[in-house]
């Protein structure tokens, strides 16, 4: 996107074309108006518009542009952080009320994606959360007893059973996952808008908001050659915000993250490494991930940017990494490499702001975006239509917070992935 080869990279190679759009270019009135074309904004447009709502969602450039577009494609359940942690941090009530919405995620995006059958790659095998070490497995073993306590299908699995579904032997153990999976997510955010168009949503691209404002008692927002009146603003810009509501991206710290892919890989290979066409993370703390496409392609990344210095040195790595793990792809081409931003919230939990009356807003996915992102999208729209009170959302209103020392947060997570890189995979 933007004839910029590293932003999208196979996705934007191999995802169905978008939807036909305009850039606004009048003064429109609406009963809603959503704030960006990632999976929260496409989500609420959609379920909105099934609901008889008028809609209009504006994107300041495509559809799936963010982090929708640029993700590794794993429809997770839950967050990063540990399930017992969503209580000690939120409450008991806030804290269970959000953690089964978000262990339930992942059922919703596979309902939508088989309710207008949107092309997309969707694989319903599970993930596998791989250990790296002992430290590594007793670490899953705690988010395993958890989640089951709480009644979800999980199962850790032994180090022999690991290596049979991943293909390596170089993780003591899993944890299987059979809520989640992996699709094409730049595939299934245009997928969203197709259904949404469909619906009756009015989408406009090329459409950056520049300015907020209330005009006879609704609210106004400005692009550059239009506006649009609603009684309800949705902020779903989340980490690429910028001008009205750019406090979300501050409140925010980037972590980069890239991801290369390979050339297809052969019959032989494909049935030695990930048959089951899981995806996968581990547990270090620069952590990994890799998955397969459709057409046998394995999707290999970790913390970093492909630029600077930090594109050769993360390449190199991912190069030496292979070797290590799939010593039969070692020297496999890799045929597209790109790379985007995760917005990390001071306690890796998403955040529901009201900015004004009528304007609303969640943010902070923290790596998280497909799931949690369809879901934030649908919850806002059953909170606009009156089906489900304040009182009764997953999450309290809060202030945006801004974090301290955020550019230099920032720097150091490049820098450091790159330190790590450099010298990781050599012994």
């Amino acid at each position: 996107m933007l004839n910029n080869p590293r932003s999208h990279g196979l996705w934007e190679k191999t995802a169905p074309p978008a939807p036909q759009t305009t850039a606004l270019n009048e003064s429109l009135s609406t009963d809603v108006v959503i704030v960006g074309g990632g999976y929260t904004g496409l989500s609420a447009a959609l379920h909105l518009a099934e609901a008889g709502t008028d809609v209009v969602l504006l994107e300041a450039h495509e559809v799936g542009f963010g982090g929708a577009g640029r993700n590794v494609g794993l429809i997770n359940a839950g967050m990063w952080v540990m399930p017992d942690d969503f209580p000690r941090e939120l409450g008991p009530i806030y804290g269970e009320r959000l953690l089964e919405l978000l262990g339930n995620g992942p059922y919703l995006v596979r309902d939508l994606i088989d309710r207008h059958d949107i092309d997309c790659e969707l694989e319903r095998s599970g993930t596998l959360h791989c250990a790296v070490g002992a430290d590594g497995l007793k670490e899953l073993e705690q988010r395993a007893a958890q989640w089951q306590r709480r009644g979800a299908p999980l199962a850790v699995l032994d180090a022999a059973e690991t290596e049979r579904r991943v293909g390596t032997s170089a993780y003591a153990g899993s944890l299987l996952d059979m809520r989640a999976g992996t699709l094409q997510p730049l595939a299934y955010a245009r997928g969203l808008a197709k259904a949404a168009i469909a619906a009756g949503a009015r989408l406009h691209t090329d459409s950056a908001v520049v300015a907020y404002g209330e005009r006879d008692g609704r609210r106004v927002v400005r692009t550059a050659q239009g506006e649009v009146k609603a009684d309800w603003i949705i902020v779903a810009s989340e980490a690429y915000s910028t001008g009205p509501w750019e406090v979300i991206r501050q409140e925010q710290v980037y972590l980069p993250y890239f991801n290369l892919a390979t050339v297809p890989l052969s019959d032989a290979q494909l049935r030695a490494i990930l048959p089951g066409r899981e995806g996968c993370w581990d547990t270090r703390e620069v952590l990994s991930s890799f998955r397969m496409d459709k057409a046998g392609r394995l999707v290999f990344g970790s913390v970093g940017a492909l630029r600077g210095t930090g594109a050769g040195i993360h390449k190199a790595w991912a190069r030496r990494s292979l070797r290590r793990l799939f010593p039969q792809i070692a020297d496999i081409p890799f045929e597209c490499e790109w790379y985007g931003m995760i917005g990390m919230t001071d306690n890796a939990l998403p955040r529901l702001h009201k900015f004004a009356p009528g304007v609303l807003g969640f943010c902070g996915y923290n790596g998280r975006g497909i799931s949690p992102g369809t879901t934030f999208g649908r919850i806002l729209s059953e909170h606009i239509l009156g089906r489900i009170a304040e009182v009764d959302l997953p999450l309290p209103f809060t202030d945006p917070r801004l974090p301290p020392l955020r550019a230099a947060k920032e720097a150091y997570y490049e820098l450091g992935a790159q330190i790590a890189h450099f010298a990781g995979e050599r012994f």
